[in-house]
């Protein structure tokens, strides 16, 4: 119930199973701080005002945060670094622009979304209705009406569920001594129904992986992603990619609490930048030394 002021921020991390960092940054500018987008010329002026006075650059204009995340990685691969895969939540794996930006980069992904998101099963094909001699002729499109990611799980049922351990925990208790995180999983082909992605010649839609989790005790599944890896990618790599996203928490916990990422009280376009940079660099140098020398001080 608290209303706090902040900046919120975009960014993308490296990521394996021994470690992470974050590699770049982006500002949110929310729509309020672009006078290019006010209703009026008064509200353009005194956004305008607040502009200059934070020292905003002129180029620097309101973007979508999933647009933020692919200019970062166009920037990362100008600097010639382009990942393997893609991980990211629902707020951004929702996005189906941004799923459809991965792609055109021949970026593979694994991305949360919610259960609602409509597809078709894999084996759904488009139809074209007999042509009646007068008119156009029809297209091949989807005669049926798409499901929803949940409704396909729950279609395919509980006997489709396999059981996976994706890591160690570090909460050992006296029915998990070894702290596995185990659970259960299904894999299931599918098409992404939205209108915005583009069919092929055809008609199909494009097909790729939806994997859900469905805890033992759960009356139905409680997480959902998609991905685009390879058809025949193992169960447990695709549930051990999906987890990984544990290490970014990871890394933002660190950045907040040890390192004074959410510390920054200035006002600056530029002093925001700074401070991320040098919160960055920090976590960076703490992250290496913990490989390197694991009980020097600060590796911790």
């Amino acid at each position: 119930g608290k209303v706090t002021n902040c900046q919120i921020a975009v960014s993308v991390h490296a990521v394996t199973d021994t470690c992470s960092a974050a590699l770049d940054w982006r500002l949110f500018l929310p729509e309020r701080w672009d006078d290019a987008l006010a209703a009026d010329n008064d509200g353009a002026d005194r956004i305008a005002q607040r502009r200059r006075r934070c020292q905003i650059p002129d180029h620097e204009r309101h973007r979508p945060k999933w647009q933020l995340a692919l200019d970062m990685l166009d920037e990362l691969a100008a600097w010639g670094h382009v990942p393997p895969l893609v991980v990211a939540d629902a707020g951004y794996g929702d996005i189906t622009a941004l799923r459809l930006g991965l792609t055109a980069r021949d970026i593979p992904y694994i991305v949360s979304v919610k259960g609602s998101t409509s597809a078709y099963a894999a084996d759904a094909l488009p139809e074209t209705t007999p042509y009646a001699g007068t008119g156009r002729r029809t297209t091949a499109r989807y005669r049926t009406k798409h499901s929803s990611l949940r409704e396909l799980v729950m279609s395919a049922g509980r006997s489709q569920l396999r059981r996976v351990t994706w890591r160690q925990g570090s909460k050992h208790t006296k029915g998990n001594p070894t702290a596995k995180m185990t659970s259960r999983f299904i894999a299931l082909r599918v098409r992404p129904a939205n209108r915005d992605i583009p069919r092929g010649a055809d008609g199909q839609l494009p097909e790729c992986w939806l994997l859900a989790e469905w805890p033992p005790g759960e009356r139905e599944p409680t997480d959902y992603w998609l991905s685009t890896l390879p058809a025949d990618v193992r169960l447990r790599d695709l549930v051990r990619l999906a987890k990984i996203r544990w290490r970014i928490e990871h890394d933002y916990r660190e950045l907040k609490t040890g390192l004074g990422l959410t510390h920054f009280e200035g006002r600056s376009f530029t002093g925001w930048h700074r401070h991320v940079t040098l919160v960055s660099a920090a976590h960076l140098f703490l992250t290496e030394l913990r490989l390197t020398s694991p009980k020097a001080a600060g590796a911790a």
